[in-house]
Formats: C-alpha cells, structure tokens, sequence
C-alpha cells in the first residue's frame, strides 16, 4: 500500500530558534531526518551560532545557551549541506508553517530562494489520527506511544517527528501525498511578477487583483486569507485554464476589507467594472434560485422556486440550489406559522400533512381565513427582502480598532464603510457619513440576503430611517 510514497523522499525537520517575532528570531539548532517514506536513511544535526544572544527564557526552555553556540557553525556555514540534503525531499515538519518559514528567511537573507514541497505533521494527523485532544508534539507523541527524548532540542523533536510520520505514512495507506503542499515554481510563472511581493501579502480577509503585463485586470477574487488564495492561484495545475491564468499574472494588487460580507460587495462590484477575462461568471450567478409568489384561485399567497435566469421578476431572495431553498423554506413555514404546501415545500393536490397534524391551520383546503393567511405570507415576504427594513451589518474592520458597516436602508443597499470602533455608540448619522455610497443592484442585494441568511447570529443595526438616534 506504499507504493505511492517509495519512490519519493522525505526530509524531516525541526529547528531551535532565539524566539520573538519571526522576521527577528535565528535559528540556534537543526535537525534533519531523511525518510523514504518507510524509514529513516539519515540524520543530520547541528548547532547555529545565531550570531545574536540567546534570551535567557530560550535557554531555560531549550536547554541551549550562548555558550554552547559560541563555536558552532554560522548558518550560511551550514546551508550548502542543508540544501544538499534536501534536494528533490518533501520538508516535514511538525507545524510545517514555522519551521520552514524560518529557514527560508534564514536562506534569503543570503539571496538564495529556498523552496521545498511542504507537509505538516499537525495538519495530517488531525485527518489521518483524529479524535486526540492535543496535536502538539508532546501529547500527540505520549497519546501513541512515541519516544519523545530531549524536548525541545531539534534531534529529539525530529526523532518523534520521524515516527509519528512513519506511523501516518502506514494509517494513510498510501494517501499521505495528498496532504503535500506544492511549492510555487518561479520558472513557469510570468518573468514580471515579483515573487518577494507575494512573500509580503497578507493573510487577512479582502479583495484580491490579478493584472497582465498591461496592467489590464484578469482575474478578481475575494478571500479570508488573501495570502493563502493567491499561493493556490500561483501553485495549480489542475486546469488549463488555472495554468494559463498563472502563466500571465504579472501584478497582484489587493484591497483589505477585514469584512467577509464587504469583500462579496467589493468583489461583485469590481467584476462588473472590469469584466475581467478570467471570472467564468459573475456574482450573481452563485445564487441562480430565487423566491417568487402569486395569489391561487382561493385568495392566498403562495410561494415557488424558479430559476432566476427565467423570469425579469425580482425574487424575495435568492439560494445556491432548490435544495438549499427547500430546507431554508420549512423553517420559516414553521416560524411564520405557514402551510407547507402553500410555500412549496410539500408537493400535493390535496390537504398537507400538517393539516393532519393540526400544524397547519387549512389554508391548503381554504378553511382558514384567506386574509389573516396573508397577513403572516407577507411578514415571511418582508422578512425574507427587508422590504422597509434599514439596518447596519457591524462587522471586523480593516485593523484592529476598527468596524466594517454595511447598510441597508428601506430594504435597499446604500454601501459600506469603516468607522473607530470607539464609535460605535454614535448616532447613525455619524455611521451613516462613513458609508461609502454604491448603487443599489440586484446582486447586491442577493449577496446581502444569503450572507444574514447563513449567519444568523451577525451583529445588525435596526434603526429607523426618518429618526436619528
């Protein structure tokens, strides 16, 4: 069952630093292991001397003092062999992100561009091990069985390290490659692009831009990790078209919104401008089933999904697919207190079977009162388009100190904005100064609808539009 790991090599690693912020931290220890994705061929381990002092609190926790690196080999003394050997290796590490991070800013500080397909030992074994409280090296190795000697020293944690991925590497049966993260490969990308600019995006929530060489936008996202989605970008080859995109970015810009909900607005608003090359479909398309009604032969409002690229009608609200819809719908059949035949939830032609139930008051066989029907339909209507209703979605801002609005008003979206959270208790005129006015449009405001939709829970504002408060 190994078949598919033999034919590679593995290169586990841990190393000891001088801590602090990662830019400033060096490295006072290495360890690596090289694994054939059976067992261990060979080891390789020494001291750094970081060329700084080690923090006494460093020392008491990893044992290794100014003392002990005095006479130990630099690190550019070290990186040649490093580099040797882990050539054509996958980098392991326990915690992955840190450990590789740090060397290769430890390589770039020498001009060299380090770069190693990666796999986490903590990420996969929350997969392949599940169920353990802790996934820290310590408990994760005492949970299994693991010889965990000289903690915190780089040869003790790569040991452990070693065997804890021997072990996955038997549990995944085979399937360990899929948790490799693939490293960028400057020479199939765009000669323009400026890779130490990627280094530098944030992993914050917002806006993403890919341009040509003529600076013209092809391609427009929105992530949670603007980072994270911009190395996806730049590492498939999964689809042609994701490798022909990759092939012309030559300029990544971004615009921070902290705001899940202002990065959907930000980003349906700039595909509409721009009409970029690469956007298969716009916004609105992610949500192509709406909500409509009519009144029936017997006076009550009953309600229908369709497809909206069918009808010039504007739908209540919107959802992904009719079964999204379906769902969401008989929740609300029981809050307004509807028939779930009349909301279209249960297909029959004759009394539903909350009728038989008594959950139904008959509307489905007209014996309840058409108009005091109605009145309920209509609240599920408003409910469902805030119809009249104006509100500020209050979400993270760009920055901590901040807060992102969004507003509505009179059921219409009027644009967003960023306010100090320290105004948070002022008047809405003051929040309604911060908003940076859009046009209200139709994707918008399905954007709007799905988002409070699918979280129930967001922090919303109602005020009353002809009052200040």
């Amino acid at each position: 069952m190994l078949f598919v790991v033999l034919s590679m090599m593995f290169s586990i690693i841990d190393i000891e630093t001088t801590g602090g912020a990662k830019k400033d931290t060096k490295i006072t220890e290495i360890a690596i292991i090289l694994h054939n994705g059976k067992e261990v061929v060979k080891e390789f381990a020494t001291l750094i001397n970081p060329e700084c002092e080690i923090p006494k609190f460093i020392t008491r926790l990893t044992g290794i003092s100014n003392e002990m690196v005095q006479k130990a080999p630099k690190f550019y003394e070290v990186a040649k062999q490093i580099i040797e050997l882990t050539q054509d290796t996958v980098f392991v590490a326990h915690n992955v992100g840190f450990d590789y991070s740090i060397i290769r800013k430890e390589f770039k500080e020498l001009g060299y561009d380090y770069r190693r397909p990666h796999l986490c030992t903590v990420r996969s074994s929350r997969y392949i091990l599940p169920g353990h409280n802790s996934y820290s090296l310590g408990k994760l190795s005492a949970d299994l069985g693991i010889q965990l000697e000289n903690r915190h020293r780089a040869l003790g944690d790569t040991k452990a390290t070693a065997e804890l991925f021997t072990l996955l590497v038997k549990k995944s049966e085979g399937t360990i490659e899929k948790f490799i993260q693939q490293e960028i490969n400057p020479k199939i990308l765009h000669p323009g692009l400026d890779l130490n600019t990627i280094e530098q995006l944030p992993s914050k929530t917002g806006v993403y831009i890919f341009k040509n060489t003529d600076e013209k936008i092809i391609y427009i996202g929105k992530s949670k990790s603007i980072k994270s989605r911009v190395l996806q970008h730049l590492k498939n080859n999964s689809t042609r078209k994701g490798i022909q995109l990759k092939e012309e970015i030559a300029q990544v810009d971004y615009k921070l919104t902290g705001s899940e909900l202002i990065s959907l607005l930000l980003e349906s608003e700039l595909i509409k401008k721009n009409i970029p090359k690469y956007n298969r479909r716009l916004v609105r398309n992610k949500n192509n089933v709406g909500l409509f009604s009519y009144t029936n032969q017997n006076g009550y409002i009953t309600f229908y999904v369709q497809d909206v690229s069918k009808t010039e009608m504007q739908p209540f609200t919107t959802f992904e697919n009719k079964r999204d819809a379906m769902s969401y719908l008989e929740k609300c059949a029981e809050k307004f207190e509807l028939c779930k035949k009349l909301v279209g939830v249960y297909a029959t032609p004759n009394a539903c079977f909350g009728y038989q139930t008594k959950q139904c008051k008959g509307a489905c066989v007209a014996e309840e009162d058409a108009e005091q029907y109605n009145d309920r339909a209509v609240a599920l209507q408003d409910y469902l388009s805030y119809s009249n209703v104006s509100f500020f979605v209050v979400e993270k801002g760009r920055s901590r100190g901040e807060l992102g609005l969004v507003l509505v008003e009179s059921g219409a979206y009027r644009g967003y904005g960023f306010i100090n959270a320290n105004d948070e208790n002022h008047n809405i005129d003051d929040w309604k100064d911060a908003i940076l006015h859009k046009e209200e449009n139709r994707d918008a405001k399905r954007i709007i609808q799905a988002y409070v939709r699918k979280y129930p829970k967001l922090n919303l504002r109602k005020f009353d539009p002809f009052e200040s408060c």
